[in-house]
């Protein structure tokens, strides 16, 4: 099956999902939705990444055309990756339909 669009999920320490939707909406993404969230990670994943966890998350969720996902996954990483104050985190999973969206082949607006 061939997918047209990506959901990109992206958590990212409580306060950034701006900074999110800034680098997605640069590379064509409409909106997203964000959630607030609560992390869960050790002292020990502390310790072994060198970075302070921040329990406070926002989970930011982008519906993309897939051929633009690759572009908006790098602007994450560089914007609000792990080495930024961000310290997100992003991933992609594919939809196989949309609707609600004008630019859906499937949209029944």
């Amino acid at each position: 099956m061939q997918y047209s669009h990506e959901a990109i999920f992206c958590i990212v320490n409580s306060g950034y999902s701006e900074a999110v939707m800034d680098a997605a909406k640069k590379l064509g993404a409409c909106g997203g939705t964000v959630i607030n969230a609560r992390g869960t990670a050790s002292k020990e994943a502390e310790t072994f990444f060198h970075i302070t966890i921040s329990p406070e998350k926002e989970i930011v969720m982008i519906l993309v055309p897939k051929k633009i996902k690759d572009d908006v996954l790098h602007a994450l990483y560089q914007d609000v990756g792990l080495d930024t104050a961000g310290q997100g985190i992003a991933f992609s999973v594919p939809v196989d339909s949309v609707v609600g969206l004008t630019d859906a082949p499937n949209a029944k607006n």
